[in-house]
């Protein structure tokens, strides 16, 4: 079984597989695993031909999440159980939605467990709903955005190419600077990530917007394509004490350049308090949830 770390090299190989991921984790994209490899010591494989990424400890994978590609998933599956037997490791797949669970459960009925991380799962959208801002529950995002408008009817939308990419990376150092007193590594790395996002934004396949004013960026935000239904937004900053900086870019972003999706991934909220009530303060239509599975114990 050979293991590689996603990287610029194998971005093909990568997407020679995701193009047939239908599921909506934020996980199942090229560039989150080639930006996020380092932090999370990402790897994947290739097993029947179908593309699995996994944890390695001592060279070897000890867990893989379940197989994506153009095939039925099932042979590929049957192979990662018998190398988990063969090398004496306990069967471990992560990151496994819940159609995927149903799935194994369906090949052998009893046998698997599941168990879900609520701080892992990905907040769902409607494009709809993020467009319009419709409803008495986001009144007070409308609210916000109207407030922005009239304190800067001037501001610009712009689709972040090549003239103005850097100055989206200097709003996400001003960002790091003003929110990390503390100097967390996350944080300093999370820095790292997106200039490294922006940079290469087109090699990547990512896609993204920024609100200006005047001569200064205000906010931007940046994402990749999951599948054809699905979006999944991966960075977006903001001046924090712009009123309605967050839920303009948020919106302009969905309006002018998400139009052919239906559904848009905002990713998980890491069980932070403040995260979760943003998240939750747009009307998901549902959560992407994601457990490890396991053997159940046998009597």
């Amino acid at each position: 079984m050979e293991i590689y770390k996603p990287s610029m090299d194998n971005i093909g190989l990568l997407k020679k597989y995701l193009k047939h991921n239908n599921y909506f984790g934020c996980e199942l994209t090229a560039a989150n695993n080639i930006l996020w490899s380092g932090f999370y010591d990402t790897s994947f494989c290739i097993v029947e031909d179908m593309l699995c990424y996994c944890k390695v400890t001592d060279g070897k994978p000890v867990a893989f999440t379940f197989p994506v590609g153009e095939h039925n998933p099932k042979a590929a599956f049957d192979k990662l159980c018998e190398y988990f037997e063969e090398n004496n490791i306990p069967t471990t797949f992560y990151l496994v939605h819940p159609e995927m669970f149903e799935m194994i459960d369906s090949w052998y009925p009893e046998k698997y467990k599941i168990e879900y991380g609520r701080d892992e799962a990905d907040y769902l959208y409607e494009y709809k709903t993020l467009s319009e801002l419709k409803g008495k529950k986001l009144h007070g995002k409308r609210n916000h955005i109207n407030r922005f408008e009239e304190n800067y009817p001037n501001y610009k939308y712009e689709v972040i190419d090549n003239s103005n990419y850097k100055d989206c990376i200097e709003l996400a150092i001003k960002w790091e600077q003003d929110n990390n007193p503390d100097n967390q590594e996350d944080k300093k790395y999370e820095l790292s990530i997106i200039e490294k996002a922006l940079i290469n934004r087109e090699e990547l396949g990512l896609i993204g917007g920024l609100i200006r004013v005047d001569e200064k960026v205000m906010a931007f935000t940046l994402g990749e394509p999951i599948n054809e239904l699905c979006f999944v937004v991966h960075f977006e900053k903001a001046y924090a004490d712009i009123q309605g900086a967050y839920p303009m870019i948020n919106r302009e972003f969905v309006r002018r350049q998400l139009k052919g999706y239906k559904f848009i991934n905002r990713e998980e909220d890491l069980g932070i308090p403040g995260l979760r009530h943003a998240k939750t303060s747009y009307q998901p239509i549902r959560l992407v949830d994601k457990g490890t599975v396991t053997p159940k114990k046998q009597d």
